[in-house]
């Protein structure tokens, strides 16, 4: 993992600063490793709940996958965090519905296929390289394709309206 993988690196270097081998210096750097771990993934947490935040009001920004990476993340290093998250009246729905089982209601569905449409109609106006419009276009119905694939909620109990979102 990354997160650990940065925080080794930043105890190996703390450990030529500390030159205890003794069991408290030991301890010392695990606390340290543990720390700057927690911190790591309190940072991604608080990047991707900011790319969300920008999502709100940008729409061709997606909102709920950082959401649902702040809340993944929080859950490693920052428990108030994703409980925070997992309750929240708007988005609170979407991330247990992941977690339930991967699923994506139809409107989301919808919502990403048609604003990824745009942005591919967008992209032909835009002064950018020929390349660029090929591949981008084709990462986004890549993307739309295992959209699609995600299984949706169960429907509710006599719920005639369909799947919940």
């Amino acid at each position: 993992m990354p997160c650990k993988a940065i925080a080794t690196l930043a105890c190996v270097h703390a450990s030529h600063a500390i030159s205890d081998d003794s069991p408290e210096g030991t301890a010392r750097l695990m606390h340290l490793r543990t720390a700057i771990t927690r911190l790591l993934w309190r940072a991604l947490a608080v990047l991707c709940l900011l790319l969300g935040g920008v999502g709100i009001f940008l729409p061709v920004m997606p909102t709920v996958p950082f959401v649902l990476v702040a809340a993944w993340a929080a859950g490693r290093g920052w428990p108030a965090l994703e409980s925070w998250l997992v309750g929240h009246p708007c988005y609170g729905v979407h991330v247990r519905q992941w977690r339930e089982g991967g699923f994506v209601p139809r409107k989301a569905k919808w919502a990403a296929s048609i604003g990824m449409m745009g942005s591919a109609i967008l992209l032909l106006f835009l002064p950018i390289p020929h390349a660029a419009r090929i591949a981008v276009p084709l990462c986004m119905a890549l993307v739309a394709v295992w959209l699609w694939s995600r299984p949706e909620p169960p429907t509710a109990a006599g719920d005639p309206a369909g799947p919940m979102e």
